[in-house]
């Protein structure tokens, strides 16, 4: 008689295994990742449809067919005789390779495999699970490539400059070979970003990384730190001079016109240079010297390179020194204003004063303008300073004004930074306004150099600016690139002929040939001329001959406190209501 719970337990016990291998059908059809499984022999036996979605290959094409005849990356060299013979003894295999879909492309997988022994320990399957990690991989990529690289020229960044550098040098010292790591530094490039918008400027430094690009070697890395400033590591150098005529091949590459937005810009380049060995051994000294360095050659002219010295390391530490003290010299009202009179020739009246910048630091005492103003430049503190020198000058004539003096006009240089910043006209009707000052009482000098550079919107500027009364001077007059075309246009009062030539007027024939057409070109087009650095009383006979309108310089005074000024007023004062300067 047949034992009818026993019957029912196996039926419940084969309906329980028809109900788990239904489970595992549907986990083997549904799942996301791809499924194969083959024999001992490696034979493939099932793969599950994830698998052809990824792969681009269907059962027909696999089942019954061997691993080693085809490219599906299980087989790549990363699993070679010893990495299967590992999986046998150990059971299981997991990590990341590349596979290879049907149509032949690759893709990075992440990829587990394990064997399946029978009851006598013998491997009868390799069963492989694997997800296609590709877009993952792509993300990963695209987020180490942001953080090594500039954004802006696609360049490597500091922190792969730091990697490439360590690498260098570590390979120079088994090899015996050099290094060299170069800063290069655009000439003026904050004046083209101010006057011409940081559109430009960018795009500017883009065209300048593909220039510095072309020229260096296969080997060599192109960094850009920052700004306008970018840094190269020349590795495998056998002597200092092939970094030398890298240096130049640069210099020549970086200079030519470039056409930015319908701009034509002449940029130039500064360039330090440190080697290893010789100048350190540490990659972060070698781009402070090569920084340095670059420091030096902008001193020396621009448009060159110089090699590291100690010598320019402490220029260099002075440098930032100078910057780090200059950003509080405002705030801690460390600066003043000396003033130079300005004497019309033909009454003898001091009728005007150039306001000039003084630094009075109280760790170093005065510091020489003609140092501490193209630091102000190239860090953008030229917009605060100058604005305080507008100011106080502005303050100081209405002061002189108020105590009965003579009405003068006080003249104020601009930087080409503070020339093309945005509402400079409202700024100084707002400074006009808070003193009391009429606009005819200041008077504003802009180099030749500045208002030829994008000469269309200079002669807005100007326009705007002489509408409203105020004074306009071409500075140092001569030294430029001025187009006759241009200057009749610009709405200006007077051209400053500048000291290199007065200085040498009576013992250099052509000096004085040139202040000479100055003046008659000036008086053609209706302009008044000034004549700076007046030394001696052969300088100023020669200017009182050809009829010069104003002159200044040490021969009357040389910059004095503002109360100097109101004492020279009263002292030249001469019956007959004549203001005179006073003579040495």
């Amino acid at each position: 008689m047949q034992d009818l719970s026993s019957s029912g337990q196996e039926s419940d016990s084969v309906r329980q295994k028809e109900k788990q291998l239904r489970l595992f059908a549907h986990i083997f059809n549904n799942v996301h990742e791809g499924i194969i499984v083959t024999d001992a022999d490696k034979n493939m036996l099932f793969i599950n449809p994830a698998f052809s979605i990824i792969t681009g290959y269907s059962a027909n094409d696999l089942i019954g067919r061997n691993l080693n005849l085809l490219h599906l990356g299980l087989m790549d060299d990363a699993f070679n005789q010893d990495t299967w013979r590992s999986i046998d003894e150990t059971g299981r295999w997991q990590g990341e390779m590349i596979g290879r879909r049907k149509n032949d492309e690759s893709y990075a997988e992440r990829l587990n495999l394990s064997t399946m022994k029978n009851e006598f320990g013998e491997i009868s399957y390799y069963i492989g699970v694997f997800s296609d990690i590709s877009e993952r991989k792509a993300a990963e990529e695209r987020v180490a490539y942001v953080v090594l690289h500039d954004f802006l020229t696609n360049l490597p960044n500091g922190l792969l400059l730091q990697d490439r550098l360590a690498q260098a040098i570590s390979h120079a010292g088994r090899e015996k070979h050099k290094v060299a790591v170069m800063c290069l530094d655009l000439d003026h490039f904050k004046v083209i970003n101010d006057m011409l918008g940081h559109l430009v400027g960018d795009k500017l430094l883009q065209e300048v990384a593909r220039r510095i690009s072309s020229v260096g070697r296969a080997s060599d890395t192109v960094s850009r730190r920052g700004g306008d400033e970018f840094v190269i590591i020349l590795p495998n150098l056998e002597t200092v001079d092939d970094a030398a005529v890298i240096a130049v091949k640069l210099l020549e590459a970086i200079s030519g016109l470039c056409m930015v937005d319908g701009n034509e810009i002449k940029i130039t380049t500064s360039i330090g240079i440190s080697i290893f060995p010789e100048d350190g051994c540490d990659g972060d000294y070698l781009i402070k010297y090569a920084d340095a360095a670059m420091y030096h050659a902008k001193k020396n002219g621009r448009n060159n390179y110089q090699f590291f010295t100690n010598e320019m390391n402490q220029l260099a530490l002075e440098r930032m020194s100078i910057e780090r003290k200059l950003r509080h010299a405002v705030e801690r009202q460390e600066f003043c204003l000396h003033y130079q009179p300005q004497v019309d020739l033909r009454s003898g009246r001091i009728i005007g004063v150039e306001a000039l910048l003084r630094w009075n630091n109280p760790e170093t005492g005065i510091i020489s303008p003609g140092y501490f103003i193209p630091i102000a430049e190239e860090t953008g503190l030229i917009i605060p300073i100058g604005e305080w020198v507008l100011r106080e000058a502005c303050r100081q004539n209405s002061e002189w004004r108020m105590l009965g003096l003579p009405e003068l006009t006080v003249a104020v240089n601009l930087s080409a930074v503070q020339f093309r910043q945005n509402n400079f006209g409202e700024m100084i009707k707002t400074i006009l306004c808070e003193n009391g000052l009429e606009p005819s009482g200041l008077e504003l000098e802009i180099t030749e150099g500045v208002v030829m550079q994008n000469a269309e919107a200079s002669i807005a500027l100007l326009l705007e600016l002489k509408a409203m009364g105020l004074k306009l001077v071409v500075d140092d007059f001569g030294t430029g690139y001025s187009s006759l075309s241009y200057l009749k246009r610009f709405p200006i009062d007077k051209l400053k002929i500048d000291q290199s030539f007065v200085r040498d007027i009576i013992v250099d024939s052509d000096n004085a040939v040139i202040v000479s057409t100055i003046i008659n070109m000036a008086r053609t087009l209706k302009l008044k001329v000034i004549a700076e650095g007046v030394e001696t009383a052969e300088q100023l006979s020669f200017l009182k001959h050809q009829e010069c309108d104003e002159i200044q310089g040490y021969y009357f005074s040389q910059p004095v406190p503002p109360e100097k000024i109101s004492s020279l007023l009263v002292s030249g004062y001469k019956e007959g209501g004549q203001w005179l300067y006073v003579s040495k």
